[in-house]
């Protein structure tokens, strides 16, 4: 299950993640209830940050994929993880001053997005020069591991501290919390990392697009992300409008609704870890049951409910991004891994600003549950209809194969 923590770099690697990530969690908490404080409780207003967080990634994620195949990946994280740290203590600085308003916080959740839309794709692609092939899949999942061990520490930690001190404090830990990250990376042993292949001559965007589309199985897994991504993938802003306008709860309670989602997507995330490799019948699966499972808790009839339900979520969350995530490097070739991994990115974020916003405005009209409802209906409906247009396309290629036979029960 720990296979990949056998290499020092990656455990160097792992540990700066672990902590970095909580540090970002902690802001998330706190900048989502700081929306919140200065709007009067906006569901708007929060849909809106969350959006242009999220924005820069429909518009350079595929940028930063070709950042990752063109330069040194472990020299351009330090970059961004800088970048994301001065970030972090300027709006905390600016924050305890009083200066903070609605709009200033749109700005730095924007500038936080373009910096993110590098760092993704890099750091996803870099794991590949940490460890071999056998262990890249566990690697990839004890990743998800990481970044929800992150989510199950910072959003306790950031609901105490908000409700104690201030969202102020909380960004200047976050700041802190890069620069061990920056740290991580430059123990790293060089001479033990694999060689980056970088494609010769022109490193061309459009190659990421072409090379999936020779590929009917990546076609499928890509459809799939954004579908269950945009419509599901929300928790983030549905939890904080459940816990604010649905339940009447504090920054702590909210806080325990982000641990307990968490705690369901380490077990998610270890649990895919055993795993020796992903394939596209867990991809299916795991989007239409964690689809299901988003519907029921938009249904909860109290908050109880919902906290017991959320580790079911959380889990199915992580074993639906990691089997994606897994399926997408394995498949793809060294030299465009980078601009595969923007693919993913663009996917598996592209689709939040738009329908963030749909959820902040769709909670003020309708109630805060509607975008659980809607979005687990809309990610079940997705991923079936993209199952029957690929198997039949299969059908018509490979007349001779049953499609669903081919595809699913021999594990690709």
């Amino acid at each position: 299950m720990f296979r990949a923590l056998g290499e020092r770099n990656y455990r160097l690697f792992f540990a700066g993640q672990v902590l970095s990530n909580s540090g970002t969690w902690m802001q998330r908490v706190a900048q989502d209830w700081l929306v919140l404080d200065l709007s009067g409780s906006s569901g708007t207003a929060l849909g809106i940050t969350t959006g242009l967080q999220f924005l820069p990634y429909l518009l350079l994620s595929l940028w930063g994929g070709k950042l990752a195949d063109k330069f040194d990946r472990r020299r351009l994280l330090m970059i961004t993880q800088a970048l994301m740290g001065l970030l972090a203590l300027v709006l905390g600085l600016t924050t305890l001053h009083g200066s903070a308003t609605v709009y200033l916080v749109y700005a730095f959740a924007f500038a936080l997005g373009l910096v993110s839309a590098v760092d993704n794709p890099t750091r996803q692609a870099f794991v590949h020069e940490i460890v071999d092939h056998k262990s890249l899949h566990n690697a990839i999942s004890l990743n998800s591991a990481s970044f929800n061990l992150a989510r199950l520490l910072g959003p306790a930690i950031a609901g105490l501290m908000v409700a104690a001190i201030g969202s102020g404090w909380v960004f200047l830990v976050n700041a802190v919390s890069f620069g061990v990250t920056i740290g991580a990376l430059m123990l790293m042993r060089r001479r033990e990392l694999r060689e980056q292949v970088r494609e010769e001559g022109d490193v061309r965007l459009m190659d990421g697009f072409r090379f999936v589309r020779t590929r009917p199985d990546l076609v499928l897994v890509v459809v799939i992300i954004a579908g269950v991504a945009a419509f599901g993938l929300n928790f983030q802003i549905t939890m904080a409008l459940m816990a604010r306008q649905e339940f009447g709860l504090g920054a702590a309670q909210f806080g325990f609704m982000s641990t307990s989602l968490a705690v369901g997507a380490i077990c998610g995330s270890l649990m895919a870890a055993r795993r020796h490799r992903a394939t596209l019948r867990a991809v299916v699966v795991s989007g239409i049951a964690f689809g299901i499972v988003t519907l029921v808790i938009g249904l909860s009839p109290n908050y109880e409910f919902m906290l017991v339900m959320l580790p079911l979520a959380g889990g199915l969350a992580m074993t639906f991004t990691t089997s994606t995530q897994s399926f997408m490097q394995i498949r793809s070739e060294p030299w465009v891994r980078g601009r595969i991994m923007g693919i993913f990115t663009l996917m598996l974020f592209g689709g939040t600003p738009f329908c963030a916003a749909l959820i902040g405005v769709s909670a003020d009209m309708f109630g805060a549950r509607s975008g659980l409802v809607g979005g687990g209906i809309g990610s079940i409906v997705w991923t079936v209809i993209a199952v029957m247009i690929y198997l039949r396309h299969r059908a018509r290629t490979r007349p001779d194969e049953p499609a669903w036979r081919a595809s699913f029960t021999r594990g690709r």
